[in-house]
């Protein structure tokens, strides 16, 4: 068995797509199903088979084995992937082997260069060169305990510090621009530190690889206030979310993400026990991180800034939730503070409370509504019902939809039916985001088939050898997959899912998924007995049915006057008839 066959068979997919994906098991098989992580769904039509290792979604069309899904998860190489499935389940890496391409290697340099980076921040706040950083934490209430936990440093205001450490380490200067640590002079040769005096936050990706940085400034004359790592090859900020590696389990825990606006809140907010709590960086929040957050939970509470830059960016979040069918509440803390703030003059308790207590987002829009338009005169309260209608549109619930509608009419003082007549022209514009999955080609006796020949190895190799001598599969649409079977056996390979799908077209790999993904061939026992039976009764089907094929060709050809078709295709049916009473 090679290395890659190796890895596939020690790891648990179930396993390693439930890292990113809420499954939950379906019937008595080996099918789990949850929200796909390719697309936007409300219905789950994503599936996991456990016992053959392959993951499907009929919605997208998105499929493969673990290691596929990893590569498309983190954005990976094949090298890459297999290298961190074995990593991450203590299966020795080959010796003998290099497991890596030059994609692999540049992604690996640059991680490595912000590893080096987060050591070099790190050693200087905790040295002299760092005392205004640590002043500045001690005034935020961050213990030492907390700002290493979260790996805070300090980079130097020099501005030459991690150009010289790379130039020491003979970094060529094509990887030195790559990683965004370092700029090209404008003026003059050489490089200067991208961050230079500030307060560092190292970022992570989901898998926790340290990824870029945050920087803030500790002098109000240095702008801007914060500032974070340019794009690269291993950070996109749109998929990023700040701390989402450490609070991706707490929100399963929990059933809810507390979503923040800056990193301070975030460590504030875990300092109080909100281990669920992320942020963005730096950027408006976006799909695809919205739909990171939905892998764990249908629950995000929205605690941002009390001021108008933090309430227009929770309009805007709370529009992008619901695209994706959240539970979205709103917390706004009372006196004007941030999340870190009110958990240092409040306390822990009182913050916990105050998420705990945090209203739906549909109260807090009417509230935003009554400041934005006068609705105290007609216009003003039309103008509100237009900025109130897109987000109820959203609401996936009829019955939900129709109890705000109520508090609408009341909330606007209008009447009930016109917001009633307005709900259900916008329901009638709504289109519905479920892709049913696609019928297979497969009749119920195929199914069986393949579903005995995989899953009762211990008799596949009598099965296939009695399959071999028959011809009426040969003319079934799951041909391919019967024929693949057969290669694979007389190849002397075990008769495993990756080693069929390996020989077959998209279109018969698809048939083949959807096969073992069906419910109902597993309410059927399957064994040697059962497999036989069904190769019995297609072959007797197929061969009635080619049978009154060439009947109808043979009329065909005898009403067009063509005889000698005819008598062609009479003798075809007579040796058949022969061959079936021999």
């Amino acid at each position: 068995m090679d290395f890659v066959e190796q890895v596939k068979s020690q790891i648990d997919i179930v396993r390693v797509v439930g890292d990113y994906v809420r499954l939950k098991r379906q019937g008595a098989g080996d099918r789990y199903v949850g929200l796909c992580p390719f697309h936007t769904e409300k219905t789950p039509s994503f599936s996991v088979h456990a016992g053959h290792g392959f993951y499907k979604c009929f919605g997208c069309g998105a499929g493969g084995d673990a290691i596929k899904f990893v590569m498309e998860m983190e954005g990976l190489t094949f090298f890459e992937a297999i290298k961190a499935l074995a990593e991450r389940n203590g299966i020795p890496l080959p010796r003998t082997e290099d497991y890596s391409d030059e994609d692999a290697k540049k992604r690996s340099s640059l991680y490595r260069l912000h590893e080096i980076a987060q050591e070099a921040f790190i050693r200087n706040l905790w040295s002299s060169a760092g005392e205004s950083a640590r002043k500045y934490l001690e005034r935020r209430g961050i213990s030492k305990n907390l700002a290493q936990e979260f790996g805070l440093g300090y980079a130097h205001a020099g501005g030459q510090e991690l150009t010289r450490i790379f130039e020491k380490q003979r970094v060529e200067a094509a990887m030195l621009e790559a990683s965004g640590l370092v700029k090209p002079r404008q003026s003059g040769a050489g490089y200067y530190d991208t961050f230079r005096g500030r307060l560092t936050f190292p970022i992570h990706n989901e898998s926790g690889k340290l990824v870029a940085f945050g920087g803030r400034v500790l002098s109000s004359d240095d702008q801007p206030k914060y500032l974070n790592s340019p794009e690269t090859e291993i950070y996109k900020k749109h998929t990023v979310l700040y701390n989402f590696h450490r609070a991706r389990e707490t929100m399963r825990k929990r059933g809810r993400a507390v979503l923040v606006e800056g990193y301070m809140d975030v460590i504030g907010a875990w300092a109080a026990g909100v281990h669920e709590a992320v942020a963005s960086c730096g950027t408006s929040l976006g799909s695809e991180q919205v739909r990171s957050i939905k892998r764990h939970t249908d629950i995000v509470v929205v605690n941002f800034d009390p001021d108008r830059a933090g309430e227009n960016a929770t309009e805007k979040s709370i529009q992008v939730m619901l695209d994706e069918s959240f539970d979205v509440r709103v917390l706004q803390l009372e006196d004007g503070l941030d999340p870190d703030e009110y958990v240092q003059e409040r306390g822990a308790d009182a913050y916990l409370e105050a998420i705990d207590k945090a209203r739906g987002y549909f109260l807090w829009l009417a509230d935003r509504a009554q400041k934005k338009f006068d609705t105290n005169t007609a216009p003003g309260r039309v103008k509100a019902l237009e900025f109130l209608l897109p987000s109820v549109q959203k609401v996936p619930s009829r019955l939900r939809r129709a109890a705000l509608a109520d508090e609408v009419a009341s909330y606007l003082g209008l009447e009930r039916s016109m917001v009633l007549d307005e709900f259900k022209a916008s329901a009638m514009r709504r289109a519905s985001d479920h892709l049913a999955a696609p019928a297979s080609n497969a009749g119920h006796l195929e199914r069986l088939l393949i579903g005995c020949l995989l899953n009762q190895p211990e008799a596949s190799a009598e099965i296939l050898g009695i399959l071999s001598q028959l011809d009426g599969w040969k003319r079934l649409p799951t041909a391919p997959i019967f024929d693949a079977m057969l290669k694979v056996s007389r190849a002397g390979e075990s008769l495993r899912f990756s080693s069929i799908e390996a020989r077959l077209d998209e279109n018969a790999k698809s048939m083949l998924t959807e096969v073992l993904l069906d419910e109902e061939i597993y309410k059927e026992s399957q064994n040697r007995d059962q497999a036989i039976a069904c190769l019995q009764k297609l072959d007797l089907i197929q061969f009635s049915e080619f049978r009154r094929e060439l009947k109808r060709r043979i009329r065909e050809a005898e009403l067009s006057g063509d005889l000698d078709t005819a008598l062609t295709l009479a003798r075809q049916l007579a040796q058949l008839d022969a061959g079936q009473t021999g």
